[in-house]
Parts: C-alpha cells; structure tokens; sequence
C-alpha cells in the first residue's frame, strides 16, 4: 500500500489503527511472553531488599521482632546461621530441618564472592550455579519453586553470619492463561473501538480539509466569490481565513485589472483617433497643412509613447527585472532641472511650480529612477491641480533622509481610497478622466522604485484643499 497515494482520512485511520495495534502486541508481550521472568525479577528484587534491612538492623536488640515481621508481611522464611549452618536465632525452627542445606550454599556463596540465589524445585534436585545464580531448569513450570537467597556479612554476636531467605515462587501459567483469555476480549474491543475512532477522528479532521480543497479549487477557476469555512481546528481556521483574504484581494486585482485595461483602451483610443482625423484631413487637403496640426499630431504621438513606456517600466519592475545603478549627484539641482523643464512644457496651461530648498544635497541613488519617482509626482499634482494651476516643491532634511514634497491645491483624496491609490491597478472615482499629460500608472511606479531603494513615501490629502506626496532616500554625509 502507498501511503502517498491514500486521501488524509484514510492516511490518518491506518496511523490510527496501527498505533493501536503495537498497544497491544506489547500488551501480549508484557501480560503473557516476559511475565515470568518480570515475576521472578520483582521476587529476588524485593528479597534482596528484605535481606539489606536486616543486616542494617543486625545490632539492633529488636532483631528477632524485625525478622518476625520482615517474614509475616513478606511470607518468607528467614533465618540467620554462622558460616557452618548452625542456626544463630534462639528457638528457630529451621535449626536442625535446613542445616545441611545451608551449609552447602553458605560455601557456594563464599565461593561466589558472598551472595547467591537458588531456584528448586525439590530437595533433591540438583542446580547449575552460574555467575552466582544457581536455576533449576528441570520441572520449573510444573511444580511449586523456591527461591532460597544466601548473602554473607560480618559481626553478629560477635562472628560472621548469613542471612537466609526462602520463598515460593508460585507457577505462573495459571495466571498468564487468565491473562491471555482477557487479552482475547480486550483485543477485540481495543480493535473494534479503535476502528470507530480511528474512521470519526479521520473524518473530523480531513471533511474541513475536503471542502476547503473543493473551493481553492473553484478559486484557482476564477470563481473569486467562494467563501471557505474553516472549524473545530486553529489551523483549518487560520487557513480558511488566509484564503478568504486572498480571495477578496483576487477579486480586487481583478477589477483593477479590467479597470486598467478599459482606462489604457481609452487613453489609446483618443489620440489614435486625433492622430487619424489629424493625418485624413492633411491627405485630403494637402496645401492647408498648418503647424497646429502638426503638434496635435506630435503631442499625441508623445502621449502614446509615454503610455506604452510606462506599462513596459511597470511590467519590467513588477517582475523585478529592473536593476539600480546607484551613483552620488545632486538631487537638488536634478529636482530644479525637472520642475524647470515640466513648467516650460505645461506654459500653455499657465502652470507655476516653485522649488523651496535650503541647500543642496547629495544622495547614493539610481538618478534615472529617482527622476523618474519625482517626474510622476509632479505630473499626478498637474492632472489633480484643478482649477488652481500653482504647484509647490518641499525639499526637507529628517535625520538622515531627505524629503521632496509635491504639494497641489486640487480636489483632495477620500480618507477610504488613500490605502489604495499606490496599488498597480486603482483610480479613485469610477469616472476615467484623461490626464493632461502621463499615463496614469505613476504612483505605482513610484511605490515600486522608493521600495527598490529602501526609501519612504507617503501622502496627506484632504478633500477640497489638496494632496501633499513625498518620498524619502538617504543622505551621503
């Protein structure tokens, strides 16, 4: 099976399900393979703990007590004796019973560096002692076992002793055949249950994922009305807020898209249609060809050219293909130079444009593209001046940034389209109007060639008294 080909539902249930399954195989692992041996572990650890307590306790005139109560609580035999066998607690009843037994694995333990323990399962039988472990293989499983633990230490009343610890190890296959019979009906209700689970979990968490898929999948066709909800998760609903947002700005490119391509239609179609009429009537009336004419044709030829140029520098910058040749100059002389050449060519419409500055400055800059962002800022303040054809130039020092303000007494912007009006596609008013001059695309190439330089640029506006834009570069000191 190739999980990469599985839908998330169903890659969440196998995981589901296959988790639940090692529970178990380690639950039959641990409840009937590894319980003997985990038994008889727990045993000799909590004998060997029996039998530090009561070496702790040897001088203690309460020992016969503790070793009473070590016994009862613990259901053990103890018994302490000298390194022949001898019994050393008054009145013991495994005095005489064990002494011979004691005696062989007293030696056994001094042999083995003064600690053993013993597995048998009869009297007689005969252990293998190894690495100081002495098990009786044969009929373990069958019979009852003890476990007798033989450890040697040093003064009690006055001599070395050893403390003798025998239990019984009951057999465990009654037990692991109970376990094993719950097992059975544990493992088939962990199955089933986990099964349900695994099919309600899955379906929880990939139905959101499911329908959000469905209407990114709508919104890739063009359909920019699609809503997606997302719930019962924080992530489905991040993601389902995150695509709502892209849907609304989609829409909104889109709109501007097709905004764009009716104003360019419209500003194509004008002086197309002026440089026709123009060109038909100097064909029909060859010898009443005056310099007028002549201009228009030129005029809008420029037009033209301005337009297309500027779509071509916003494609190129958009794609990020344009490259900043930095240099020092003086921006101020090339702001004087612009602002003059600009007021020359608007002389027939009577603008004034005044240039206030203190001194001049230098900046590390593209002079091409920050002529360019200053040409655009300018001409936006002619198309927006209105009535009033008086413009004013700000050059500012803040910190270590210089500030050019274009400042114009126009109609002003509405607070709502001020978020706007740097986006590639927008034009405040659903009404296109004709620019006196410049393509309509300057402020998004302005936007774009400040961001290239880590420069600032803003606008303050207000309705009826005008618009101020600015942008920002740094100085070289």
């Amino acid at each position: 099976m190739n999980l990469h080909k599985l839908r998330l539902k169903w890659k969440i249930f196998v995981f589901l399900l296959g988790f639940c399954s090692l529970l178990l195989v380690a639950l039959w692992l641990v409840q009937t393979v590894f319980l003997d041996t985990f038994y008889r572990s727990i045993k000799i650890m909590e004998i060997r703990r029996n039998a530090t307590e009561i070496v702790n306790n040897a001088a203690n005139e309460n020992i016969v007590e503790i070793i009473r109560d070590i016994s009862d609580s613990n259901d053990i035999m103890i018994d302490i004796t000298d390194l022949s066998g001898n019994s050393l607690l008054p009145s013991s009843s495994m005095q005489h019973r064990f002494r011979e037994e004691n005696a062989a694995r007293i030696a056994m333990a001094l042999d083995n560096g003064g600690e053993i323990y013993d597995y048998i399962v009869a009297p007689e039988s005969l252990s293998v002692f190894s690495e100081g472990r002495r098990i009786a293989e044969e009929n373990r499983q069958s019979v009852l076992q003890r476990l007798i633990y033989v450890r040697i230490t040093d003064n009690f009343l006055g001599e070395p002793y050893a403390v003798i610890i025998r239990g019984i190890i009951s057999p465990v296959e009654a037990t692991v055949t109970t376990l094993r019979y719950q097992l059975y009906y544990i493992s088939g209700f962990l199955i089933i249950l986990a099964v349900i689970l695994a099919i309600i979990i899955a379906k929880r968490i990939a139905k959101p994922i499911e329908e959000i898929s469905k209407g990114a999948l709508m919104l890739a066709n063009g359909n920019y009305n699609t809503h997606f909800t997302g719930k019962g998760y924080l992530e489905i609903a991040v993601l389902s807020d995150t695509l709502n947002t892209a849907a609304v700005e989609l829409s909104r490119v889109e709109s501007f898209r097709r905004e764009l391509l009716a104003n360019v239609s419209h500003d194509l179609r004008t002086p197309l249609a002026l440089i026709y009429s123009y060109a038909e009537m100097m064909h029909d009336f060859p010898k009443e060809i005056t310099p007028d004419q002549t201009q228009t044709i030129m005029d809008e030829t420029r037009r033209l050219t301005t337009l297309v140029n500027d779509v071509l520098d916003m494609s190129k910058l958009e794609n990020e293909m344009g490259e900043i040749n930095y240099s020092r100059y003086n921006l101020t002389q090339s702001i004087l130079e612009i602002t003059a050449s600009t007021e020359k060519l608007l002389t027939s419409e009577s603008f004034e444009i005044t240039f206030s500055y203190d001194c001049d400055i230098y900046v590390d800059a593209d002079k091409a593209k920050i002529d360019r962002v200053f040409y655009n800022l300018l001409i936006n303040a002619v198309n927006h001046s209105g009535d009033t054809r008086n413009i004013l130039v700000e050059q500012k020092i803040i910190d270590n940034y210089v500030r050019i303000s274009v400042i114009d007494c126009g109609n002003g912007i509405a607070d709502s389209d001020l978020p706007f009006i740097w986006d590639r596609y927008y034009k405040s008013g659903k009404t296109h109007k004709r620019a006196i001059t410049g393509s309509g695309l300057g402020l998004s190439i302005v936007k774009k060639i400040i961001d290239m330089h880590s420069g600032k640029y803003g606008v303050v506006s207000e309705i009826e008294k005008g618009s101020t834009f600015w942008f920002e570069i740094k100085i070289i000191e």
